[in-house]
């Protein structure tokens, strides 16, 4: 088969909620970051093992992706649309039991007067300048947002992954001054905010990336693999050249195999001449540019070829591909794409689902 493989590990995902749920407050509430599909990984698969772990509270972008996320789980969870009350959303947020986030005066107004009495939340600009009422504005609306009871104000931290930064107790005590007393339950931390430590997490902490194995959570289980096939091998002699552009030249004689995977797959061009694949615990180097569907790898120190090369795995997690490519882990797992062959693995399931 010439199509790579994605493996998705679902118990990895509900240990990694479970373990930052253990680092929250007693009687702070976990929630789960579930929006661009569960980070790429689906998020049909991915809630539901969530829930089976023990999350009651889900994030998303847009309610589009609430929409998905209820179908998935039916009645009683409750879902949270960070972009709050969009014109054209009113029908889908009130039929599907979803929970706006309110981020201006413009959607306060509309979620009021359009569905009278569905819950909404409330969200902060804390000084990060992308969603959220600032101050002023909230000082304006407060007394009439509070007193129709919402049932979360939310702020978000731009700086938690990287813990000694002086913007975090910035925010922190913004947020104090903008919310101390409202009798609303808060939320400032997703999971930079859990790992900063217990003056972050109100009532309610929205474990993110985390659950998918990625960066400030240090202690996360991995969740995903990708093994991409060998589909041809071929000997090339000193001087001659391989890839787009001549994008590698042999300086001795070499062995090289052509992977099926590319740019289009999600693994950048950045990774050419740069990144490694895997035989077990032994790396071999890219060779020559990453092209839409194809990627050669030197292989000449191999004893034997074997049929797939982990492009991640035990020896390559989706942080150290971004290393690489000069991003972070998020952009890595919401870039893999749609070609490769999909297998969820679960204990509870007896392997795969």
């Amino acid at each position: 088969m010439a199509t790579a493989s994605l493996t998705i590990d679902l118990d990895a995902i509900a240990a990694n909620w479970r373990a930052l749920d253990r680092m929250s407050d007693t009687g702070t509430q976990t929630g789960a970051v579930v929006k661009a599909d569960a980070y790429g990984l689906g998020a049909k698969r991915v809630v539901r093992a969530l829930a089976e772990a023990g999350a009651r509270r889900f994030f998303v972008a847009v309610s589009e992706e609430g929409a998905a996320v209820r179908q998935a789980l039916g009645p009683g969870p409750q879902i949270n649309v960070l972009s709050g009350h969009m014109a054209g959303d009113t029908e889908m947020i009130h039929d599907l039991d979803l929970t706006p986030m309110l981020n201006s005066v413009d959607q306060i107004t509309r979620h009021l007067e359009s569905l009278p009495g569905h819950p909404f939340g409330i969200q902060l600009d804390t000084g990060m300048n992308r969603l959220g009422l600032e101050a002023a504005e909230w000082e304006a609306v407060a007394a009439l947002v509070l007193a129709e009871e919402p049932e979360l104000v939310m702020s978000h931290l731009a700086c938690a992954d990287e813990p000694d930064h002086p913007m975090n107790a910035a925010q922190l005590a913004e947020f104090h001054a903008l919310t101390d007393g409202i009798g609303v339950p808060r939320s400032l931390a997703a999971t930079g905010g859990i790992l900063l430590g217990s003056e972050y997490h109100f009532e309610l902490t929205r474990a993110g990336v985390g659950l998918y194995g990625g960066r400030p959570f240090a202690d996360a289980r991995p969740v995903v693999a990708l093994a991409l096939p060998v589909i041809q091998l071929r000997e090339v002699a000193p001087g001659e050249v391989v890839g787009y552009s001549c994008g590698w030249t042999a300086e001795q004689p070499a062995l090289i195999a052509t992977v099926a995977a590319g740019y289009a797959d999600g693994l950048t061009r950045r990774y050419s001449n740069a990144a490694m694949l895997w035989d077990g615990e032994v790396p071999c180097p890219i060779v020559g540019r990453v092209s839409m569907d194809l990627i050669t790898v030197d292989v000449s120190h191999l004893r034997e070829i074997p049929r797939t090369l982990d492009m991640i795995g035990p020896m390559q997690g989706v942080d150290d591909l971004a290393d690489i490519a000069g991003t972070i882990g998020y952009e890595v797992l919401t870039s893999l794409g749609h070609r490769y062959s999909r297998r969820y693995v679960s204990a509870t399931t007896r392997g795969q689902v």
